[in-house]
């Protein structure tokens, strides 16, 4: 019988290639926003310096302006009209209530 060999050494990894950002599905120009989030098929980003908020539903985009409500919360109801409300300072306020923007 022969005896073992020596194991060679291990070779260096390879460095990790830097990850690319993902683009925006928001119109750049509101830059980045103050908070974002997704339920279901329905994805949202509310910029509160601009008073807007963006709405992804299926892939149709739309901006909405959020005039002088200051969103806190978010909710879309799981069953029946899946109507999108948010929380203010003064209440809750549905989505078709805003303005729609461009």
């Amino acid at each position: 019988m022969e005896p073992m060999k020596p194991m060679e050494p291990m070779k260096p990894m390879e460095p990790m290639k830097p990850m690319k950002a993902e683009k925006p599905w928001w119109p750049g120009d509101l830059g980045s926003p103050s908070s974002s989030g997704s339920q279901n098929e329905t994805r949202y980003a509310y910029f509160d310096d601009a008073h807007r908020l963006v709405v992804d539903r299926d892939g149709e985009v739309t901006t909405y302006d959020t005039g002088s409500h200051r969103i806190q919360g978010f909710g879309q109801q799981q069953s029946g009209d899946s109507a999108m409300r948010f929380q203010t300072e003064s209440g809750t306020v549905d989505l078709s209530t805003l303005k729609t923007v461009g």
